[in-house]
């Protein structure tokens, strides 16, 4: 079985327990989560560039609410190697992870823009020295190798934030990215909800519904994106 099946199903069976309650949490402000259709699928308008505490442009570069191009391409492929794509069940990628991620850094997350910045610039010296070239541009077999030394503090580079402590990070992100509700950027077209059989929020279930064993699968999924649709 490939590494990364492997590391699906770990993550899977860690995600499955709480993503009922990840699909309910307010992870990202209303106004940058209220953009989230205006732009290419799965992209959000970017929000007005200003500068942040640090005096970075935030929101000013390309087509991220708050990441530069080339840091967009490392989460990108961090979370898409943390959560792969396999046939027939979405990964990180196609459930729009790091426009969550992107969206929340510009907003509710804000107070982890530093860590974010710190750790993108140690992983890209740690893989400039060590492949000559960004994550982004690796081998995914050499992606991995760095995804497992960063799971396991061993990451040539890191001080603030340690590789771990940046890696953790990372996993918990895309955890929410891919199970939150889709109306903070992720979970697109409920890819994380259809992977995991949650059904999202049901306008009634009948008393056939409750006393059945089997897995749950009348459509529409609906969440507070949908409904938020039906109130305007």
């Amino acid at each position: 079985m490939p590494k990364h099946d492997r590391a699906r199903r770990a993550f899977l069976k860690g995600a499955a327990a709480s993503a009922g309650a990840v699909a309910g949490a307010a992870f990202v402000a209303a106004p940058q989560a209220a953009q989230a259709a205006d732009r290419m699928p799965g992209m959000t308008t970017p929000a007005a560039a200003k500068p942040d505490d640090q005096g970075v442009t935030v929101g000013g570069s390309g087509q991220y609410a708050f990441f530069n191009d080339n840091d967009a391409l490392a989460v990108a492929a961090l979370t898409e190697r943390i959560m792969p794509d396999a046939p027939g069940k979405p990964g990180a990628r196609a459930a729009g992870v790091l426009n969550y991620i992107d969206l929340a850094l510009a907003g509710a997350y804000e107070d982890q823009r530093e860590f974010y910045r710190h750790g993108l610039a140690q992983l890209d010296a740690s893989c400039h020295a060590q492949y000559k070239r960004g994550f982004a541009a690796l081998q995914p077999a050499q992606q991995d190798e760095v995804v497992e030394a960063l799971a396991a503090g061993k990451a040539a580079g890191f001080d603030w934030p340690s590789a771990q402590a940046f890696f953790r990070t990372l996993h918990t992100h895309t955890m929410e990215g891919m199970f939150a509700d889709p109306v903070y950027g992720g979970n697109r077209d409920f890819a994380g909800w259809r992977l995991i059989g949650f059904p999202g929020a049901q306008m009634q279930y009948t008393e056939a519904d409750l006393k059945s064993d089997k897995a749950f699968t009348r459509v529409p999924i609906t969440g507070l994106q949908a409904q938020a649709k039906r109130r305007a």
